[in-house]
């Protein structure tokens, strides 16, 4: 039987992972499967060796100083590998961590093969990791045509399969109005405020992506609560979606409550502070950002989604200044988000450190909201 172990380093790579494995699964029944992985392999019925959360850091700062840590984990990962016998170690994303451990995991069985989903960005920083690559990875699946000139030039195999996300999926039939209406009953009720009468007019979708890890929405959140209270201050027919994990949507709601909390009006009306929910369900998220009018996101594959939904967008993104301050010193180039990276030029709104506050999102949003032929541009051309 042949053993395939299936290695992710945060959320966005177990959903990945997750597509490709599914696809394997219904034509192939006759693989046994071992992970690092979360709850989309899970879904699959593949047991992960430790929970993901365990190995999730982000940025320089976090990951010095838990360095020793990731260390063991890191020898701990390999070990269990080495001890499954994998005909094929499939890792995807999260090089930092995943690419330590395929290293490890070719020095110690040269005979694992060993694939790799999502090449590191060597054309934005460190180009000179694509020569260490060829010691210890047989193939990389690359999402964009433009990356595999940089790795045939070290004679690395590699393969454009572009993102399976991006793969047209059925159409739900999910009553966008409804659902908003579902959430928010279900939340007025729980907080013992009236539940009737909640709409009197209908809501334009808004898709909010702050990240998959709690580090990375902690850095977010205050900024975005502000920019939805100045957004409620001009438009009252706007409401927000908060797409995140399983893992996270507790945590983000109980944030989200005490920056944003409920509010009834005297009569027993819906109050505009309730204009937001909390969403997990993949099939779900994908139908409410079909439906969204704009997404507000953080920068990341995420964007790739948005843009193929013909989803008009800002991108928003913000570390601690000792990160940035590194990163800003490996840097090649001038964008941060992939669609602008490939396409060089700024397509998409970027709003990165100080530029990441509230009062620049909601002037950049509310500035495209009037310029219909602005959105439409930016849609028409980030899909080309």
């Amino acid at each position: 039987k042949r053993k395939i172990f299936v290695l992710t380093g945060e959320a966005s790579g177990d959903k990945l992972a997750s597509k490709v494995i599914a696809r394997l699964k219904r034509s192939r029944s006759d693989i046994e499967y071992l992970s690092v992985g979360g709850e989309h392999l899970k879904a699959l019925g593949i047991k992960s060796i430790y929970d993901l959360k365990e190995v999730t850091y982000l940025g320089f700062t976090r990951v010095l100083l838990n360095i020793f840590k990731i260390k063991r984990k890191i020898n701990y990962t390999v070990k269990e590998i080495i001890k499954f016998k994998p005909d094929i170690l499939f890792s995807v994303d999260s090089p930092d961590f995943t690419l330590r451990v395929a290293k490890e995991v070719k020095k110690k069985n040269p005979n694992i093969k060993t694939i790799h989903f999502v090449a590191p960005q060597v054309w934005a920083w460190r180009e000179h990791r694509v020569k260490q690559l060829k010691s210890f990875l047989d193939h990389v699946l690359l999402l964009f045509p433009f990356e595999k000139k940089y790795f045939d030039k070290e004679n690395i195999q590699s393969t454009f399969t572009g993102h399976p996300l991006l793969e047209e999926q059925s159409e739900g039939k999910i009553d966008i109005n409804q659902f908003i209406k579902n959430e928010v009953y279900n939340k007025l009720i729980k907080e013992g405020l009236p539940g009737d009468k909640i709409f009197e007019k209908d809501k334009r979708i808004f898709s909010i992506f702050a990240g998959s890890r709690p580090s990375e929405f902690f850095e977010l959140n205050d900024i975005l609560c502000e920019f939805i209270k100045l957004m409620n201050k001009k438009y009252n027919d706007i409401f927000f979606v908060f797409h995140t994990t399983h893992e996270l949507k507790d945590y983000l709601e109980a944030s989200l409550i005490s920056k944003l909390p409920y509010q009834a009006e005297k009569k027993k009306h819906w109050s505009n502070g309730l204009n937001y929910t909390v969403i997990s369900d993949e099939k779900i998220k994908s139908e409410i950002l079909k439906r969204s009018t704009f997404a507000v996101s953080k920068s990341g594959t995420v964007s790739l989604e948005i843009c193929n939904a013909g989803v008009p967008s800002i991108i928003i993104y913000k570390m601690n200044k000792i990160n940035f301050f590194i990163v800003k010193m490996l840097v090649k180039v001038k964008f941060a988000n992939i669609i602008n990276i490939a396409a060089n030029e700024e397509i998409i709104p970027e709003l990165l450190q100080s530029n990441c506050n509230s009062t620049n999102i909601y002037n950049t949003v509310d500035k495209l909201l009037n310029d219909k032929w602005a959105l439409e541009k930016q849609v028409t051309k980030s899909q080309e």
